[in-house]
């Protein structure tokens, strides 16, 4: 295990993750895909106890996209009884640790228990000051973009009155600070319909690692990695060293 030795002010205070890489773990084990799936969720439970220590404001997670139903039938059989037993065996925990957890995306498609599980869950944590733990479900990026301007509209804001300020109010997370750091494992360089909206100025990291391999080392990597950038957010860089120390001699 390698000590990270990122400081506090340099840690994005919300980190988004494609947990990329259960199946093809699994394959490498000669073991079934779902083997990966469950291994993947031991390397959830990781990776938040690890952000929860960090003080990381905001964790969300791309646990089951709209384009995962078009897997076997089985397959999503088996992640949607995995995901309802991780409901109920993870938010006592998460309760304990003082995390809020809640589930993003369009839930009318899960069973009506599933859909329990996950009001108990959120019920149990809701008032939780810690870590905010998003998991994203039957989520897709254009949906959300689309749900937003529905709701909108249902509220009566005509079209000339839609604006990106009006659209972030009914974004999903909207009460959170936008990601500054995505995460994808599995060796794949895309965002695949996750938090398009969210993600416009959000710092990219890629990496090989599977996600059920996927640790404290693999996350230090990443952090340092951010640590290290210059966001600018369409400045030049002459500018954004201006308002550095501009903030600096400011609070001399």
């Amino acid at each position: 295990m390698t000590t990270d030795n990122t400081s506090p002010q340099d840690l994005p205070k919300h980190i988004a993750i494609i947990m990329d890489g259960n199946g093809r773990w699994a394959k490498k084990r000669l073991l079934p895909r779902f083997a990966g799936h469950k291994a993947g969720v031991k390397a959830t439970r990781r990776i938040i106890e690890i952000c929860a220590t960090k003080k990381i404001t905001a964790l969300t997670l791309f646990a089951f996209s709209s384009e995962n139903w078009k897997r076997p039938e089985k397959e999503v059989s088996l992640l949607m009884d995995l995901f309802a037993s991780s409901l109920k065996d993870e938010a006592p925990s998460l309760h304990e640790n003082n995390i809020r957890m809640r589930i993003i995306g369009d839930r009318s498609a899960f069973s009506e228990k599933l859909q329990q599980r996950i009001i108990a869950a959120e019920a149990l944590t809701e008032n939780n000051t810690g870590m905010c733990l998003n998991v994203a479900a039957n989520y897709g990026g254009r949906w959300d973009v689309v749900q937003a301007v529905q709701r909108l509209l249902a509220e009566g804001v005509v079209a000339d009155e839609i604006t990106e300020q009006k659209i972030n109010q009914y974004i999903s997370l909207a009460d959170l600070p936008e990601p500054d750091l995505f995460i994808r494992t599995g060796g794949e360089h895309r965002i695949s319909n996750f938090l398009l909206w969210q993600l416009a100025y959000t710092e990219l990291h890629f990496t090989e690692c599977l996600w059920p391999a996927f640790g404290e080392e693999e996350l230090s990597a990443a952090l340092a990695d951010f640590a290290g950038r210059q966001r600018r957010y369409g400045q030049t860089p002459e500018q954004v060293a201006e308002k550095i120390t501009g903030s600096t001699t400011g609070n001399a």
